[in-house]
């Protein structure tokens, strides 16, 4: 069986994600959607709320899971015997760092590999910080979100 993890901190997810999710879904037997717990970030949700939003989101999805670690993500990888770890990009820019990390995950965990998804056109400038600053403001964000993720992000800035 051929397991995928995608990892994040999907604070909150959002239809870019969702587009990577679904086609991850295609490629792999099995893909975990991982919520990263990083004591770096101040996130807007809980990792329970973010749990429960994917978890909402991904329920067409029937060989997609979530779960969440704290640590390293190549070694969560090779804890759950992936032999994937998805990673998305959206502009040239994420490449840089990305491909920083997938050449020191490859000699942390050799049999671990990185796969690059290019995001699709539509939501290439889409990331949940743009989301949160729409929101924070009132903006419409229906059209990059998930419904249940507009109702939380609606709810707590109060519009």
């Amino acid at each position: 069986m051929k397991l995928a993890i995608y990892p994040g901190s999907f604070d909150p997810v959002s239809n870019g994600h969702l587009d990577i999710i679904e086609r991850a879904a295609l490629l792999f037997d099995q893909l975990i959607v991982a919520v990263s717990i990083n004591s770096g970030k101040n996130p807007l949700f809980t990792l329970e709320e973010r749990v429960q939003m994917l978890s909402e989101a991904i329920k067409p999805y029937s060989n997609v899971t979530i779960d969440s670690f704290t640590g390293l993500t190549v070694n969560y990888a090779a804890d759950k015997q992936a032999r994937a770890i998805v990673r998305g990009l959206r502009a040239i820019s994420d490449f840089e760092n990305e491909f920083q990390m997938a050449l020191t995950n490859k000699k942390l965990q050799p049999h671990v590999e990185t796969v690059f998804m290019m995001a699709q056109a539509e939501w290439s400038f889409l990331s949940s910080s743009v989301v949160k600053e729409v929101a924070s403001y009132g903006g419409c964000i229906g059209g990059f979100v998930p419904a249940v993720v507009e109702k939380k992000l609606r709810d707590r800035f109060g519009f």
